[in-house]
């Protein structure tokens, strides 16, 4: 069954006027058609990438109860990267201590850190 449907329409992707010969026609061309799919696809892997981002930047009000935080909640309270925490613990500016294999830091400790020194 064929359709005699003509309808004069706009391109989605590169706005150029064009004859569909169905009503549910949005692309001039496969090749528009591949491009609005590709920019489809790379719109979404940057809206993934930012939800991602920000659901990493969202402070937990849990982390400034604890007594002893792991090093991701030492990071997340004081916004600085795993390595910079590291970096503090082996150069002795920031005390810690071992649990098994992993790392707690007392909140007293972070709380040195950044005490101003009285001049």
């Amino acid at each position: 069954m064929s359709s005699n449907i003509r309808l004069q329409k706009t391109c989605q992707h590169c706005g150029n006027r064009f004859t569909a010969k169905t009503t549910v026609t949005q692309f001039c061309s496969d090749t528009c058609a591949k491009r609005a799919y590709k920019q489809r696809k790379r719109n979404e892997k940057i809206e993934v990438a930012i939800k991602e981002e920000t659901e990493k930047a969202l402070y937990n009000p849990a982390i400034a109860q604890k007594e002893f935080l792991t090093v991701e909640e030492a990071c997340q309270l004081i916004n600085a990267s795993r390595w910079t925490i590291y970096r503090l613990i082996e150069k002795g500016e920031l005390k810690a201590g071992k649990l098994g294999r992993s790392t707690r830091i007392p909140r007293a400790a972070i709380n040195e850190l950044f005490k101003l020194t009285e001049a």
